[in-house]
């Protein structure tokens, strides 16, 4: 009776402490990005006389979101069925935990409150999948962008010899190798688990990574598939970005070079919430190479950045306001017992 009573008083006051902490950090952290006056004020003057294209970007925020969610849905199946709102629910939730636990461990927690009792340790290893996958298809056009910029376009610059370009073949060499790794690993995943599972430490606990072991081909393809529509989505995101902030450069190059951002970002390690001003410093690095709009382009990386990560947190954090860690069957079968 009083472990019952302590799951009740739990569940009604977990949520809203992690709220409130949630809530009060994004807006700490969201006061000390760099830039981030200026880049609001070009914001809010370009938005001026384009609400279309605000209206736009939240619905490809919603829908690059809601991609994510049917990935995680997909591949958390061998583990428990759950609906896609409850998947957007808890992609969002992870969300709004990942931008201060650093690697993806606040993306895992936040999706585990969402599983049952006894599954939720289990589906830290699906998410890793559905992460692998966004990997995937994130080198894998980063390079092919790299690629294009360095032979098909030489006004940026990079084709010319030097130290430059021997950093930059190394670069696209070790990418290609990482590659073909995480394509073996995806794709062959049942043997990396049976591999995995002689080590007696993973043995006594191989029931978390069991279920690796039902993803078929099909499945897998089909959660790349979607992952490279997500990643498409923030291609969209980015041209429009350049477009309202008049960063004019020919499309080619505006997609290619968006790539070859994403794929600097997925190298450099950072916590979500610090990405903005990484991710302006590597927006300035790449983009002016065809373009001397400065202020456009960072004021670009900073509304992606808001649209894309701070405001799906917030929204995050609110469903994690009405979350209950201990469900109510949990709470009968305690009852009863």
């Amino acid at each position: 009776m009083l472990k019952q009573n302590w799951k009740k008083i739990l569940n009604y006051v977990v949520g809203p402490v992690l709220f409130i902490v949630l809530a009060f950090s994004i807006y700490h952290k969201i006061q000390k990005q760099p830039n981030l006056p200026k880049s609001w004020e070009a914001i809010k003057e370009a938005f001026g006389a384009h609400y279309s294209l605000l209206g736009l970007m939240l619905v490809l925020m919603v829908l690059n979101w809601s991609l994510e969610a049917r990935k995680w849905q997909l591949l958390i199946r061998p583990v428990q069925k759950v609906s896609l709102m409850t998947g957007f629910k808890a992609v969002l939730s992870g969300l709004s935990f990942s931008l201060f636990i650093p690697n993806g461990m606040g993306e895992y927690l936040g999706r585990m409150l969402y599983m049952e009792e006894g599954n939720r340790l289990k589906s830290v290893a699906v998410s890793f999948m559905g992460s692998l996958s966004q990997v995937i298809v994130t080198l894998v056009v980063g390079v092919i962008g790299l690629e294009f910029i360095m032979h098909a376009v030489p006004s940026s610059g990079l084709a010319t010899t030097g130290l430059t370009r021997f950093w930059l073949r190394a670069l696209s060499y070790a990418v290609i190798i990482f590659i073909g790794f995480f394509l073996l690993l995806y794709f062959k995943i049942t043997i990396f688990v049976n591999w995995f599972e002689k080590i007696p430490f993973v043995y006594k606990h191989r029931l978390l990574i069991d279920s690796l072991k039902e993803f078929d081909r099909t499945l897998l393809l089909r959660v790349l598939l979607l992952a490279f529509i997500r990643y498409s989505v923030f291609i969209a995101q980015y041209v429009l970005m350049f477009y309202l902030f008049n960063v004019m450069m020919p499309l080619k190059e505006a997609i290619w070079s968006v790539s070859i951002l994403f794929l600097l970002i997925a190298i450099v390690p950072t916590i979500p919430i610090a990405e903005l001003g990484v991710r302006g410093e590597i927006s300035l690095k790449v983009f002016s190479l065809f373009s001397s709009n400065f202020l456009g382009i960072v004021s670009a990386a900073g509304f992606i950045w808001l649209i894309n990560l701070i405001i799906p947190a917030l929204v995050g954090s609110l469903f994690v306001l009405s979350l209950r860690i201990f469900k109510r069957t949990e709470l009968k079968a305690s009852k009863t017992n």
